[in-house]
């Protein structure tokens, strides 16, 4: 066994043998880290890894992806339908996110269906698993098996003790592989090889495994260690939101939609699925109950049409400079949509302050909810309720002139099945003009909505 120093980029998985300030590959500073490997020398007769026999594309057999249903409505929607049966994992969120008490859910939904779990934690002991469990599973069948350690060649024996067709390791960060001692866990080479070794395992053709790995988060909302280990797994997950509701959202899927997004509340018996979050943001209110400053849009999140409320509250300012408040969106985008208020809407705001949010605290990432800012914002000034039963659907340019959003008419779909009877769009937005509830009306720029709307607003 030869023992050799190699430097590892922790941001782009770059390695060489001497150490520079500067990765040459991706740019970033002090970013090298000093691993210590050991390599077997060809001539003592090393591990031979069997070849993959070359084939031709246009014979290459397709294998039916096989789907492993949790039951969970929410994350087998995030996943594309369930859990391919050899695809590898991660899910990471800051720390307390949930990951966790989500992968021991999913783990006692698949052993409910007679599948053979493992479960191995390099962070907590088996007390600490089976008291969790306790709390959040209504029954703990017979088929999950716990390994509390943090060495990864102990973890490659279980799953085979055991024949397990799902893994889950909490947290990759914190196992091992004996080869490639004295290196710690949570080093870049330790990570990467483990992950490594779990997705050869899990993608052996004559006995393919599903795996979840949890992985930690650092500062920066990224997974600790190298980028290298989001290319190497089949799926990332990211558990975001640290109240009562989380999100689920998927930043890469092979085998789903990238950018798909499933909501959940954190609850004393775990994480329970969100399955019509259009209810969830946005208030409801009788057309008796009406309030100023609140407005109806619709987001895609995902692939999912959700129906959200957007609130502002605006009041008078006695300051030279006026405050400009939103946690769901940028400040220079609330900015924009003022000055447009300003400009083409008539609506002076030069002395007023502005606080605008969304109802549930939903992000607003898209530009298809700008009408909905600005009717929401013109309503409070105003003081005009506008109808609970109404949404608004366009983009607004710096002309003051509507603009089409992306799936419109699915987004409209939405709100008739909500039973909504007004959404306003864009000029020419829509080909399909009748619904079951709703009206569609169409306007060319804001200040024709504004007048219908809001009256004469010189």
């Amino acid at each position: 066994m030869k023992t050799k120093t190699m430097y590892l980029c922790s941001s782009c998985g770059y390695q060489t043998t001497k150490w520079m300030g500067k990765c040459p590959n991706c740019d970033e500073w002090n970013t090298l880290a000093e691993s210590t490997v050991q390599k077997t020398s060809g001539k003592s007769g090393g591990v031979v890894t069997p070849r993959e026999p070359i084939q031709r594309l246009s014979e290459v057999e397709i294998r039916g992806e096989e789907r492993l249903k949790t039951g969970i409505m929410e994350f087998d929607r995030v996943m594309g339908g369930g859990i391919v049966r050899d695809s590898v994992t991660i899910i990471t969120s800051p720390p307390g996110g949930g990951k966790s008490t989500l992968s021991l859910m999913i783990a006692g939904k698949l052993a409910e269906d007679g599948l053979r779990v493992l479960y191995a934690s390099g962070e907590e002991s088996d007390s600490q698993i089976k008291s969790r469990a306790n709390r959040i599973l209504q029954k703990i069948a017979d088929n999950i098996w716990v390994l509390a350690d943090t060495s990864m060649d102990r973890v490659l024996e279980c799953i085979a003790e055991v024949d397990a067709d799902f893994i889950i390791l909490d947290s990759i960060q914190t196992f091992s592989l004996a080869e490639f001692l004295p290196s710690r866990a949570g080093n870049p080479t330790q990570t990467m090889e483990c992950a490594s070794a779990l997705v050869h395992t899990a993608k052996n053709k004559s006995r393919p495994r599903a795996a979840l790995m949890i992985g930690q988060m650092n500062k920066n909302d990224e997974i600790v260690g190298v980028r290298a280990l989001e290319h190497l797994v089949d799926a990332v997950l990211v558990l975001e939101g640290d109240q009562e509701l989380r999100a689920l959202v998927a930043t890469k899927n092979r085998f789903g939609n990238t950018g798909e997004m499933g909501f959940f509340t954190m609850e004393e018996t775990g994480l329970t699925s969100v399955d019509n979050p259009s209810e969830y943001f946005m208030t409801k209110r009788n057309a008796e109950d009406a309030v100023s400053g609140s407005a109806i849009t619709v987001l895609r999140e995902g692939s999912r049409p959700v129906v959200v409320e957007i609130e502002s509250l605006v009041s008078d300012s006695f300051t030279p400079y006026p405050s400009r408040i939103s946690e769901t969106m940028k400040k220079d985008t609330l900015n924009t949509l003022l000055s447009i208020l300003e400009q083409r809407g008539g609506i002076k705001l030069y002395d007023k302050n502005v606080v605008a949010k969304t109802t549930g605290g939903l992000q607003l990432k898209e530009q298809s909810g700008n009408l909905a800012v600005l009717m929401s914002i013109a309503s409070a000034v105003k003081n005009i309720a506008l109808p609970s039963d109404w949404a608004f659907l366009a983009d607004v340019g710096l002309t003051g002139e509507l603009k089409k959003v992306p799936s419109t008419e699915v987004r409209i779909k939405e709100l008739d099945r909500m039973g909504f009877t007004k959404v306003f769009v864009a000029k020419g937005a829509v080909k399909e003009k009748k619904w079951e509830h709703i009206q569609v009306m169409e306007f060319k720029n804001l200040a024709q909505i504004l007048h219908y709307i809001v009256g004469n607003v010189k």
